[in-house]
């Protein structure tokens, strides 16, 4: 009779990703996982071949979990993108770790940064098209500058260097997208 299997990969993938959110991706080895799970490291490897295949996986599960985060983001503001900005810059706030190995890393598994962000629900492109609506002639320039504007806030807010309160933010993001609009005529 065959032993029942008691640490399963979603225990594997959920203390995997505990550990990513608290210190990093690159502090999860076999070993500091298999604590984690409280096991040895003979399950990690009876279900993932090797740590890159672990890593891709949970790479995929911080994919999902930005995107469930921006959808429950509070929409706050009709210009276009700054709901967007706003929720970004939130994310690298409470969620350093996580936006390092999303945004920052180099290994995003094939996917690019305009990936991650647009997600499966299109984020990017409803705001393209809420900025066209608004009567934007070229709202994939504008995508950029913001999109410029947003990552540097997002990343000055991993090492402490973003100090804005949230109304000031909001101001930030709606003052640069009329300065933008203006700009590209």
């Amino acid at each position: 009779m065959a032993r029942k299997e008691t640490i399963t990969k979603m225990d594997i993938l959920n203390a995997a990703f505990e550990m990513a959110s608290e210190e990093g991706f690159e502090h999860v080895t076999a070993r500091t996982l298999a604590a984690k799970a409280g096991c040895s490291t003979q399950p990690i490897f009876r279900i993932y071949k090797n740590m890159e295949e672990l890593g891709k996986d949970l790479f995929e599960q911080v994919v999902a979990y930005f995107g469930a985060y921006y959808e429950n983001f509070p929409r706050k503001n009709d210009t276009p993108f700054v709901n967007l900005g706003l929720s970004y810059i939130r994310f690298a706030q409470d969620n350093p770790k996580l936006f390092k190995l999303l945004f920052i890393d180099e290994n995003r598994h094939g996917k690019s940064l305009y990936d991650l962000l647009n997600g499966t629900n299109g984020a990017v492109v409803k705001e393209i098209n809420r900025a066209a609506a608004n009567g934007c002639g070229s709202p994939g320039d504008l995508f950029m500058k913001m999109w410029i504007l947003i990552h540097g806030a997002a990343c000055m807010s991993l090492t402490g260097d973003y100090d804005l309160k949230e109304n000031e933010t909001i101001a930030l993001l709606e003052e640069s997208y009329q300065a933008f609009l203006k700009s590209l005529g």
